[in-house]
């Protein structure tokens, strides 16, 4: 067997894998949430968010959050955030905004939570503004079994601790930042954006998104490292067979 038709048989095995293991990796949404104490009705429980930058020419600016049920505002407060960013109130949940950042940059903050929901978890559903006033939005939930192509950030809470109980209403944290990387110089509140729940779904980005330590760039190492394995094996198989058919 020629060299070009060995290397025809073994690619397409090739292509086939990496295809299945690209469809068999799971969605993963582009603001990931993630919390250190994701257990129901944990007090002062630290969320973080990462809002991948996802334009090539332009920053984000903004990030809308639609709190789940069980939370307000008034629950929340800012922990840390892009230098110059600042935290304010909204009718169903809360903004972070200040100046633009860099292309492809990704937006990272945390809040506090005064106290997490009684449930198996949370959704964020979040819309992020750029400076060219692009808009994209998280908002939406799998139906069917279908992963949605824009879905809403879902933090899974583990069930509370024995005896833990609701905090008294009341005694709300304050939206202030909490971080000196949250500058005075900012504007107290971004301009308001569309109702998350109430707005389509924005087409998706052009760029990929870029820079995230995310698990989603982990499946996507893992796939680049079994393709890899398989060259490999097909080189391998074609010095093989030269040093063969000159012996």
């Amino acid at each position: 067997m020629n060299r070009s038709r060995l290397v025809a048989r073994l690619a397409a095995p090739v292509a086939a894998l990496a295809g299945a293991l690209a469809l068999a990796g799971p969605a993963f949404a582009h603001v990931e949430v993630e919390s250190a104490t994701p257990q129901a009705l944990a007090v002062d429980a630290v969320v973080s968010f990462n809002a991948e930058g996802e334009s090539p020419t332009a920053g984000i600016k903004q990030v809308r959050v639609v709190l789940p049920a069980g939370l307000t505002s008034g629950d929340v407060s800012l922990v840390d955030a892009p230098k110059g960013w600042q935290l304010s109130a909204a009718s169903d949940g809360y903004q972070v905004a200040g100046p633009a950042l860099a292309p492809g940059k990704s937006a990272v903050y945390k809040i506090k939570v005064r106290q997490l929901p009684d449930a198996k978890q949370l959704v964020f559903k979040s819309v992020v503004t750029y400076s060219d006033g692009q808009v994209d939005r998280w908002i939406e939930l799998p139906q069917g079994g279908t992963e949605p192509e824009h879905p809403a950030s879902v933090l899974k809470l583990t069930a509370a601790a024995p005896g833990a109980k609701p905090l008294p209403s009341g005694g709300a944290a304050s939206p202030a930042p909490a971080s000196p990387a949250a500058s005075s110089s900012a504007p107290a509140a971004a301009a308001p954006v569309p109702d998350p729940s109430s707005a389509p779904a924005a087409a998706p980005s052009a760029s990929p998104a870029t820079g995230t330590a995310s698990s989603s760039s982990g499946s996507a190492a893992a796939t680049v490292a079994v393709v890899g394995l398989l060259v490999v094996a097909i080189a391998g198989v074609i010095v093989w067979r030269r040093r063969a058919a000159r012996g």
